[in-house]
């Protein structure tokens, strides 16, 4: 019961050495000195590593307003992305629902999945994906709280639209959204009714509830809510409902992990992340710095005090390290894959970390 409704497949395979399947999330980071198209080259060549590699999906975030981060527009991305692969799952890691009308992601996600038949997840937040000033900008509105409230019944009309099955006397009953299912139905149609498999994140127990209730597969996001996974986890394995989507839970949790040749170069990667972060929760956000820039910087006591906490949960050092650190959390998670994001100044070193990945797991060369 994987795909009935939700099309394309859901469960990963673990590949060469590695017990669980792997993944990458992308936040198309942005260094200084570097462009944006640069960084969107780099995904680009990140994303068809992975797939000769055997990562299993490919998804992209999406955040506004911050210099560092060039994924404003999953879909966009993601179409990019598509014309240069040919085998790896893409996805939204995910999309903003408040942010946006349901009938527009329903025609976006239908256009990736008619230009990548079978690859794309459609992975749904609740959260704005930035400030609260930006997401009224987004939004047309100051009533922020209304969109987390409304996300079920957002989440319900989308669904419908993705399955073009809106009741008789339904208001929207005569909307397709296009490409869909609808065009498999016309007369003279030969559309495939699939469409993407529907993803529920969050950080929190409010999304893990509900992905359980609707029987849907959940994504934690533990690379910045980590002492939330175990209870968000546990909390979506007893609520989970089985669906004509899948009958039983999947879960993966999003893993911030840096491998490089030396524990050192691996250490000052991650500091200029962890520097880009104190800017960004101290309303400084700015492009990525370089690592000797960190290396430099003066840390106040708080500072410190972020940083240090902020490294605890970023599995980094060489690629045996990395390894380990990663297998360790999937055996304490019970997670069902592992997605991992590499938040590095240089596209050089992102793409290295994840070559190292590979090589620790002994992933395939496809």
């Amino acid at each position: 019961m994987d795909e009935i409704r939700g099309g394309g497949e859901i469960r990963g395979k673990a590949e060469g050495a590695a017990t669980v399947p792997l993944s990458v999330l992308d936040l198309v980071t942005v260094g200084q000195g570097r462009t944006a198209t640069q960084a969107l080259r780099t995904s680009v060549n990140i994303a068809q590593l992975a797939e000769r590699r055997g990562f299993h999906r490919y998804w992209v975030a999406e955040h506004h307003s911050m210099p560092g981060v060039a994924s404003s527009s999953p879909a966009v991305i993601l179409a990019h992305l598509a014309a240069h692969t040919e085998r790896i799952r893409l996805g939204s890691g995910g999309v903003m629902l408040p942010n946006h009308a349901p009938l527009v992601i329903a025609e976006q996600f239908g256009t990736l999945e008619a230009m990548a038949p079978g690859r794309i997840d459609l992975g749904l937040g609740r959260a704005p994906g930035t400030d609260g000033v930006t997401a009224a900008a987004l939004r047309r509105t100051d009533r922020l709280g209304e969109g987390a409230e409304d996300f079920p019944q957002q989440l319900a009309e989308l669904t419908r639209f993705l399955d073009d099955d809106f009741p008789d006397g339904h208001p929207y009953a005569r909307i397709h959204a296009v490409p869909g299912p609808v065009q498999a139905t016309a007369e003279g149609g030969v559309q495939s009714p699939a469409r993407p498999p529907i993803w529920l994140l969050g950080s929190s127990g409010f999304s893990a509830r509900l992905a359980g209730v609707l029987g849907l597969p959940f994504a934690f996001a533990h690379h910045f809510s980590a002492q939330n996974t175990v209870p968000a986890l546990d909390l979506y394995r007893e609520s989970f409902r089985p669906s004509a989507v899948l009958d039983a839970p999947y879960a993966l949790i999003g893993v911030s992990a840096l491998a490089a040749d030396d524990e050192r170069e691996a250490r000052r990667q991650v500091l200029s992340g962890a520097l880009s972060m104190v800017r960004l929760r101290t309303g400084r956000p700015g492009l990525v710095p370089t690592p000797e820039e960190a290396e430099a910087y003066a840390f106040s006591p708080m500072e410190r005090e972020f940083v240090d906490s902020w490294l605890v949960n970023i599995v980094h050092g060489t690629a045996d390290e990395v390894r380990t650190g990663l297998d360790d959390l999937a055996k304490r998670t019970g997670a069902d894959e592992l997605m991992i994001t590499a938040n590095a100044h240089s596209g050089e070193a992102r793409l290295r970390s994840y070559e190292l990945i590979a090589d620790a797991y002994a992933l395939p060369r496809l």
